[in-house]
C-alpha cells in the first residue's frame, strides 16, 4: 500500500494522469516496530489525559499551527455525507482503510485515516510533521508547493461552524498534470493522518468536486 501512495504521488508531483492518484493512502508503518500477535477484539476504555480539555479543542478552529492541542490517545476521524451530494455514490467503503466515492461526471474522491505515524511525526509541529509525510512519498515535492486549506472541525450543527488546516499538493490539467488535488495533515498528539485526494476529468469538475468534499467530509475531533 505506501509503495502505491508514493508511485501516486510521485506521479502527481511531475507530470501525471488523473488515474494515478486514485486509491492512495499515507499509512507509514515503523519498520522498528514488532509486529502484533493476532489479539480478539474488545471494547477499550478511551484514553484520558490528565489536564487535557477536548471538549475546549473541539469547541475552535484547529490551525497547524495548533499541534500541541491533541494529546496521544485516539486519532482524528473522519465522517463523511459524499454519497448524499447530488451526483456521488459511494464506490466501496474501509476498503484497505479506504472509502472511495464516484461522481457522475468522472470524479473520484478517496479519503482514509491512518494511524501509527509515529516515525514521521515533529513532536508537537503538526506542520512539519505533515510535509514529512508528502516528502516520505515523494521525496521530489517541494514544500513550498503546498498550500493551506481547511475542512470542517466538529460534527455539531447547533455550534458556530468551526475549521481544522491542511496542507494540499494541486495538479492542473492547465499545466500539462492531472486535474487533482491531496489534501492531508499529520497530527502530531496522536501520531495519525487524515487523507483526502480528488481526481476528475478537468480542472472546472475538480474546481465543484471540492466544493463538495469541502460541504459533505467533516473531521471529528477525539473525545
Amino acid at each position: 500500500m505506501v509503495r502505491n501512495v508514493r508511485r501516486r504521488l510521485l506521479g502527481l508531483g511531475a507530470v501525471a494522469s488523473a488515474a494515478v492518484l486514485g486509491a492512495c493512502s499515507v499509512n507509514v508503518p515503523d519498520p522498528a516496530a514488532p509486529k502484533p500477535s493476532p489479539v480478539e477484539s474488545t471494547l477499550s476504555t478511551p484514553t484520558i489525559t490528565p489536564g487535557h480539555d477536548a471538549a475546549a479543542v473541539a469547541a475552535k478552529d484547529l490551525p497547524l499551527s495548533a499541534g500541541a492541542s491533541l494529546v496521544p490517545g485516539d486519532p482524528v476521524t473522519m465522517e463523511s455525507k459524499l454519497q448524499e451530494v447530488p451526483g456521488w455514490s459511494l464506490v466501496h467503503a474501509a476498503k484497505q482503510g479506504e472509502d472511495e466515492y464516484k461522481k457522475s461526471d468522472g470524479c473520484v474522491a478517496v479519503t482514509r485515516v491512518s494511524i501509527n505515524q509515529g516515525p514521521l511525526v515533529e513532536a508537537g509541529n503538526d506542520e512539519a510533521s505533515t510535509k514529512a509525510v508528502f516528502q516520505y512519498m515523494n521525496p521530489a515535492i517541494d514544500p513550498g508547493r503546498l498550500t493551506p486549506v481547511t475542512l470542517r472541525w466538529g460534527q455539531d450543527t447547533d455550534k458556530p461552524l468551526r475549521k481544522v488546516e491542511l496542507l494540499a499538493l494541486e495538479s492542473s490539467a492547465a499545466n500539462g498534470g492531472a486535474s487533482a488535488v491531496v489534501l492531508g495533515r499529520l497530527f502530531s498528539g496522536p501520531a495519525a493522518s487524515v487523507y483526502v485526494s480528488i481526481t476528475c476529468p478537468d480542472d472546472a469538475a475538480l474546481a465543484k468536486a471540492r466544493a463538495d468534499v469541502e460541504s459533505g467530509v467533516v473531521l471529528v475531533p477525539p473525545a
